[in-house]
């Protein structure tokens, strides 16, 4: 060996004995992705906007009641994450992942750069493990800015208040704040299937962009499938349904089986997609700078395999939670609304000061119908009419209420008061300290879909 060459042999081998680990790839990955001004400017706007979305809409006279917990951030700050994660797992939170791990692999065949990637690195493996880690830290970081900042801004805005939770119960600051955590931790797992979806769509497509479109058309076909009167079988089976279905964390008690399984099936999407885009990726042939991806490798590696899991969840939701039909049945409907009432009920007798009433001495009973259907009504829709009855102690005439209720496919209802106008025919009531929201005017409530069937 020459002095000439010795310099050089000895980087060689000195690039050779530095093995380039997971970890060190992993961060050079999160470096590389927070760098990129894109990145920065998500992650800016998750940790600032949301909190002065929060703040500026609870100081508006008008709140988006079309959401759920909407017409409650005038009164506490606990409503205004729970407006912010309903509006994340319908828009932001796919088009976050969209942008991060629809991208975190097709960026290198846009730049040329795999192969000077695999002489530094020379594993595969590595650089998939490496990407997908830095691109799930950067997700999680998105979401985790969402639920803080709105959280922040709710709580400086009005105050650590009680929440009434979904069945009228009023919730305290305290179990409010743990079953706010526990929604935005549930919406982890249909997170974790989005982005890998993304990383499937990133290694199949290549620069092609409908690989970074894909996550955001999955979940946008999954909402367009959630407002379809599908059977409650083919609902939970979906990976996107714990989005919604977080919502049965704020009854008492807590209607879990929806949510755990949405969760252990978008658990379930996410290893999948995952596995299928790390098996693509390394039987690629980068020493070939054409093959970037193909749309019939995505259909056969991909949609297929993906389409069989659907097929395959379906059928093991279906033997498994004894669900059948829409899960929306006159009887539970009647029981929903007749127990939500009980208890609004008791507040606004709090608000006017009258004397306290339990709901065993309210004996409250609903009788709805759906479109003139008296017996058997079931389904969603916006042609409910029930009619709620309560007696009170010393009284011998029975209280009668109407509402309008409009229940969508995935159990929430919104029930519009229609009279009396003492008790729900106005938004506000005349209390002994000025004007209050009337909690008896409209309100929103949860449908249990699996009671029904599960008696059945």
């Amino acid at each position: 060996m020459t002095a000439a060459t010795t310099p050089a042999a000895a980087a060689g081998h000195g690039t050779a004995s530095r093995r380039v680990t997971v970890a060190r790839g992993y961060r050079f990955e999160v470096v590389k992705l927070v760098s990129l001004w894109r990145v920065r400017l998500l992650v800016l706007a998750c940790w600032i906007a949301p909190a002065l979305f929060v703040a500026g809409v609870s100081e508006q006279s008008t709140l988006p009641t079309d959401t759920l917990f909407g017409r409650w951030m005038h009164a506490t700050g606990w409503a205004g994450p729970l407006v912010t994660l309903g509006f994340a797992g319908t828009w932001a939170l796919p088009l976050l992942t969209s942008v991060v791990a629809g991208d975190v692999f097709a960026a290198e065949d846009r730049l040329g750069t795999w192969r000077h990637l695999l002489v530094v690195v020379r594993s595969p493996r590595r650089i998939f493990a490496a990407k997908a880690l830095a691109g799930l830290t950067v997700v999680l970081l998105l979401v985790a800015g969402l639920a803080v900042s709105s959280t922040v801004g709710g709580l400086l805005a009005v105050g650590d208040q009680p929440l009434v939770g979904l069945d009228g119960r009023l919730l305290a600051p305290g179990d409010a704040a743990v079953r706010v955590l526990l929604a935005w931790v549930c919406v982890l797992a249909p997170t974790l299937a989005l982005a890998g979806i993304g990383f499937l769509g990133s290694v199949a497509l290549g620069r092609s962009p409908m690989g970074l479109l894909l996550p955001a058309l999955v979940a946008l076909a999954m909402q367009l499938a959630e407002m379809l009167p599908l059977p409650v079988a083919v609902r939970l089976a979906l990976p996107g349904d714990a989005f919604v279905d977080w919502k049965g964390l704020f009854t008492s008690p807590a209607r879990l089986t929806p949510l755990l399984t949405g969760i252990a099936v978008s658990l379930v999407w996410a290893v999948t997609a995952t596995a299928l885009a790390h098996v693509l990726f390394l039987r690629r042939d980068f020493t070939n700078p054409t093959d970037d991806g193909s749309p019939r490798r995505a259909v056969t590696a991909g949609v297929l395999p993906l389409a069989a899991l659907l097929a395959a969840t379906v059928t093991v939701v279906a033997a498994t939670t004894t669900a059948g039909g829409s899960g929306i049945e006159q009887t539970e409907v009647e029981h929903s609304l007749a127990t939500e009432f009980a208890h609004l009920y008791r507040m606004q007798t709090r608000q006017l000061h009258r004397p306290a009433v339990t709901e065993a001495q309210l004996r409250t009973a609903a009788a709805c119908a759906k479109a003139g259907v008296r017996d058997g009504a079931q389904g969603p829709g916006n042609d409910w009419r029930c009619v709620i009855s309560w007696h009170l102690p010393g009284v011998a005439a029975t209280g009668a209420a109407t509402y309008q209720l409009d229940i969508t496919s995935d159990g929430r209802f919104v029930a519009d008061g229609d009279g009396p106008k003492e008790v729900n025919g106005y938004f506000l009531v005349r209390t002994p300290t000025g004007d209050a929201p009337n909690p008896l005017w409209q309100f929103d409530g949860d449908v249990d879909l699996l009671s029904t069937s599960a008696k059945g």
